[in-house]
């Protein structure tokens, strides 16, 4: 299977699996999660699925949901979201619980308040994104005040960090709520997740950053050997 195809299985198969009638649905960003919006938009239109509003993640998202016609509404005016489904970057399986990597895409501080705020964060994407030790693969994302991205530049240096402003066309990205990205990489991955997760929180001009730690109730993953499921 190509990687679309083995996204787009994985996709259908979380859609299949825990999306229903009358939900309130967080809606992800990336090229995984699109498949199965555009599966929730078809259901929509054929009556298989009736009353779905979603909260996106994303102005991308928020187009393609709008030109399928998929309700939605801001996050802040609904009291939680039944199931919210997204990609992640790096999927790690610890003590009972899931740690991820996301950000890649942009979008990590709407997609971890949209998780936060949902009853069941599902997790989607191919059988390579899973890790041994997170930040082995991907680099951390780091969402950050525009005013503020050198001095937490130069902090996460002083924690052994590579850092890189993240770019797009020679001019440092920006994303859908005005902030700049980082993105960090630690020789040898990520130590302490826990740990580094804790020291994000706490510093100073950092919006929100890509460790998205024991959220995720299942992650739906395709492979050679077809679509698993995997709990905590």
């Amino acid at each position: 299977m190509t990687a679309d195809q083995l996204k787009k299985a994985a996709a259908e198969a979380a859609v299949n699996a825990y999306v229903k009638s009358g939900m309130k649905l967080g809606l992800g960003t990336g090229s995984t999660i699109t498949f199965g919006i555009d599966l929730i938009g078809a259901r929509l239109r054929s009556g298989v699925l009736k009353d779905i509003v979603g909260v996106s993640t994303s102005e991308r998202t928020t187009k393609q949901a709008k030109a399928l016609g998929i309700p939605l509404v801001e996050l802040s005016s609904v009291p939680h979201l039944d199931v919210a489904i997204d990609g992640a970057d790096e999927v790690l399986k610890v003590d009972g619980a899931f740690f991820l990597i996301k950000g890649l895409g942009g979008a990590l501080l709407r997609e971890k308040d949209v998780a936060r705020k949902s009853k069941r964060f599902i997790v989607v994407g191919d059988d390579g994104k899973v890790v041994a030790k997170l930040g082995t693969k991907s680099a951390l994302p780091v969402e950050v005040d525009v005013g503020a991205w050198q001095a937490v530049a130069k902090a996460l240096e002083g924690l052994k960090g590579g850092v890189k402003l993240r770019e797009d066309g020679g001019k440092p990205y920006v994303t859908d709520n005005g902030n700049f990205i980082v993105d960090v990489k630690w020789a040898g991955g990520i130590d302490d997740p826990r740990a580094l997760a804790r020291t994000l929180d706490a510093l100073a001009g950092v919006k929100a950053h890509g460790l998205f730690l024991d959220m995720t109730e299942a992650v739906v993953l395709a492979g050679a050997q077809g679509v698993v499921t995997l709990t905590p």
